[in-house]
């Protein structure tokens, strides 16, 4: 197959400048440090007690859990009925709608905040399926790590400018406003640039073709029928499947310690917002550039072998973590972080990308991917969250997703070596 042409792969990542603002401003900085100002450290959510910042990650865990249910149905249907633009734009509005409600969210409204972060995060997760289903469509094998780290880059870069803004707004405080509303602004405007600048990736991307032309049963008879043929190619591809086994694993850890970061460092190290805001900021610089050069390596080393070198850096990361103690540690820690972060997100959605047959069913064969990651992300979230709970030290959380690493480092090597045994 050959490249689209430059308008639709530009089209294609900018979904990734749309999207990525609901990663940084709500997951990782102005949300996390929002919900623990405005909420008591223990607090009372539908008849249970939580401390704050475990209820924060079980939201997020159970938002996940929904999204790995939905999705592969979805997904399937998407592919045998050609309409996963359509999805994609459902779960735009959903997230972009729901970050817009957070404005109204604050002490008072506990439930509305928790609930519209909940949706939000299904909306964000859920595009993503069909999404990176559109990768395989749009580039051939060989330029498949570029585009995808240039959708990475794009998303950090955009989500900056905004965090830059947000940041801007917080100092300022303009037209005389307190403390809490320019934060609620900045969420406000999340969901406006989410669903603005997603509307040029909708006016770009192909639209997709159905894979079944004649449907015998319900769109949910159809969905079981597509995952039950995806499951048969994974099962005997051996390097497909212990690289998904081993994405799933390391998946705990990278995504929790993203999200979990900002907490970490207000409620352990007790680092001020504003140190807290720029250097999430100093992250996503430092992961553009991390995102691109994990690209240029897995095309001189292979994907499989830097995967390796990187989830090796990972459990360094969670072990510096543990022993963390200053705010210059957290600094020196958060631009490792940054290095690695883009580059194994970009790097593992394109070995997904190459390792997986040619196929039409790309949402079907993608929402097995997404699936791994958002159960690994609901096992991640919650194992971090239940440590917190039970021993009051998030620092053990931390130590704990070392093990994660781990069996997911003896996959990729095992995947490895299959791959040099076939070839």
């Amino acid at each position: 197959m050959q490249t689209a042409s430059k308008k639709v792969i530009n089209g294609w990542a900018m979904y990734d400048w749309a999207n990525s603002v609901y990663n940084l401003v709500i997951t990782t900085t102005f949300f996390p440090i929002y919900f623990l100002a405005v909420t008591d450290e223990h607090v009372s959510f539908l008849g249970l007690h939580f401390v704050n910042s475990a209820l924060y990650n079980y939201t997020m865990a159970a938002a996940f859990l929904l999204v790995a249910i939905a999705s592969p149905i979805l997904s399937s249907i998407a592919d045998t009925r050609g309409n996963k633009k359509n999805f994609l734009r459902f779960f735009t509005l959903l997230g972009a709608v729901s970050c817009c409600a957070l404005y109204f969210f604050d002490k008072s409204t506990l439930g509305l905040g928790v609930f519209a972060f909940m949706l939000a995060t299904i909306g964000y997760c859920g595009g993503l399926v069909f999404y990176n289903s559109y990768l395989p469509e749009i580039a051939a094998p060989e330029d498949r790590d570029r585009i995808s780290a240039r959708g990475f880059s794009m998303g950090y870069t955009g989500s900056v400018l905004l965090q830059l803004i947000g940041f801007a707004l917080v100092v300022i405080k303009p037209f005389g406003m307190d403390d809490v509303k320019p934060v609620q602004l900045t969420f406000l405007l999340v969901g406006i640039w989410w669903i603005g600048f997603a509307q040029i990736t909708f006016a770009r991307l192909p639209t997709s073709k159905g894979t079944v032309s004649k449907h015998s049963g319900s769109t949910l008879t159809d969905g079981f029928t597509e995952l039950r043929k995806v499951y048969a190619q994974v099962k005997v591809m051996p390097v497909l499947k212990r690289f998904l086994r081993g994405f799933f694993f390391y998946s705990m850890g990278v995504q929790t310690v993203m999200m979990a970061a900002t907490i970490f460092g207000s409620k352990v190290l007790h680092l001020p917002a504003d140190k807290l805001i720029a250097t999430v900021v100093i992250i996503q610089v430092v992961a553009i550039a991390g995102a691109w050069s994990i690209a240029r390596l897995s095309g001189r080393f292979g994907n499989l072998r830097v995967l390796i070198a990187v989830v090796i850096i990972w459990i360094g990361i969670c072990i510096a973590g543990y022993k963390m103690q200053t705010a210059m540690h957290f600094y020196l820690l958060a631009t490792a972080v940054g290095l690695v972060m883009g580059g194994i997100q970009s790097l593992s959605r394109s070995t997904y990308a190459k390792l997986m047959p040619e196929t039409t069913d790309t949402a079907s064969f993608f929402s097995y991917y997404d699936v791994t990651e958002k159960l690994s992300i609901v096992i991640g979230m919650f194992s971090f969250a239940y440590i917190d709970d039970l021993t009051n030290d998030m620092r053990n959380s931390v130590l704990a997703l070392v093990v994660f690493f781990v069996i997911g480092l003896t996959w990729i090597i095992s995947a490895l070596r299959k791959q040099q045994q076939i070839s």
